[in-house]
């Protein structure tokens, strides 16, 4: 059987964080899970998967941070029940751990993983980075805006998921002590920075 390794991935918008999560998977032999995670939660608590998207690391987060009411989805018909944000990334929060128990081998991007999995001894958390302006070319590129609007992009999109992950965790987002290794993805490039990463996590756990 082969040895647990858990990898969290942190990344800011347009790094390209998502892409080399993907590459480090097939690297180890690890299963993905990105937004996967968001329909593995719904499916277990009975939600609507769009409930969790409203309360995604990137989506709003924090606007009207309250107590909320939801249908719950029953078999044959619609419940009410009285339900919080809170609540919403205990699911995810579950789904994540319940991941982790049922694939040694993992790759999780973002939502927390790391806090969540904080006590797991196979982890490595990592960041990545990139410059401004790799990212805001990046960011352009996937959805054809201008450079103004992509800055702007950015600028809401890290606001969201730092307040997202400051708020459920003890750690601050992107802040080095946070992670095992951060690394500028612009400065080697994708490939090349997940064989940097690669070759940091088979150091760490050799």
């Amino acid at each position: 059987m082969e040895k647990e390794l858990i990898i969290n991935v942190g990344r800011q918008i347009g790094s390209g964080g998502h892409i080399i999560a993907k590459m480090l998977a097939d690297e180890f032999g690890c299963q993905y899970y990105d937004r996967e995670i968001l329909n593995i939660a719904a499916k277990e608590s009975g939600f609507s998967e769009k409930f969790f998207e409203q309360n995604d690391e990137q989506k709003g987060f924090m606007k009207g941070h309250f107590h909320i009411h939801l249908p719950l989805l029953g078999d044959n018909d619609f419940y009410r029940s009285n339900f919080s944000q809170e609540s919403l990334y205990q699911f995810q929060s579950d789904a994540i751990r319940e991941m982790a128990k049922q694939n040694p081998r993992c790759v999780f991007v973002g939502r927390t993983a790391d806090y969540v999995l904080r006590d797991n001894p196979n982890t490595v958390n990592i960041f990545i980075t990139a410059s401004l302006d790799t990212r805001i070319t990046n960011v352009c590129e996937r959805r054809g805006c201008t450079k103004e609007e992509a800055r702007k992009f950015i600028e809401n999109g890290e606001n969201e998921r730092a307040k997202y992950y400051n708020y459920y965790t003890t750690k601050v987002w992107g802040h080095a002590e946070s992670y095992d290794l951060c690394i500028d993805a612009s400065i080697l490039g994708l490939e090349k920075t997940k064989d940097l990463i690669a070759d940091f996590i088979r150091k760490k756990n050799s």
